[in-house]
């Protein structure tokens, strides 16, 4: 997957990995709320729907989800860690290694690569990042439509299908598709 995803094939435009360490507060049996500090702030991501499933051609199947997300910086971020103490076992560290790509949507719906930093409408981000949790390695592959609220599964669509007829890996299952909230209660229960 990493061959693919940093290949030509995906795009011309590959942003060098990002590393970093994440602290997530574990919610049992809550798959809709994600809670993590980054870098002295809080952000907190709530999944508003669930938008069936993307095919991705011969690449597999995932689905797709609607998330808002808040963001509070430092000083709120920090009291939250003295209000659930890091000794409770419910905040998790993740380690990060993180690549993205970023696609334009096009007015005739033809995609391009751009840069990371490219201010551009309407268009998704897409990024494969290794994880790591309790000292086990997983790997996430996630597709972030922007643009127009009313329009975002377009951009999406078109993306997911520009992006899966280059990809020859192994294909993705909608079993294993799913929000960081329910990974996380899988790392503890294993």
């Amino acid at each position: 997957m990493i061959n693919w995803f940093q290949s030509e094939r995906a795009g011309a435009q590959l942003e060098l990995p990002e590393e970093r360490e994440d602290l997530y507060l574990y919610a049992a049996g809550c798959e809709y709320l994600n809670i993590k500090l980054r870098e002295e702030r809080l952000e907190v991501k709530w999944r508003q729907a669930e938008l069936g499933e993307l095919s991705f051609g011969n690449a597999g199947e995932g689905k797709a989800e609607k998330w808002v997300k808040w963001i509070c910086e430092a000083p709120p971020a920090q009291s939250l860690i003295t209000a659930v103490p890091m000794e409770t076992g419910e905040w998790m560290r993740v380690k990060k290694s993180r690549m993205q790509r970023q696609y334009q949507v096009l007015s005739d719906e033809s995609i391009i690569s751009v840069p990371m930093d490219a201010e551009i409408n309407q268009g998704c981000t897409v990024e494969l990042t290794q994880l790591n949790v309790n000292g086990e390695a997983w790997w996430s592959l996630a597709f972030e439509a922007f643009g127009e609220d009313e329009n975002l599964i377009t951009p999406l669509h078109e993306v997911v299908e520009w992006v899966a007829k280059t990809y020859r890996g192994l294909p993705v299952q909608t079993a294993s598709s799913y929000g960081y909230p329910k990974w996380l209660s899988m790392t503890l229960n294993r």
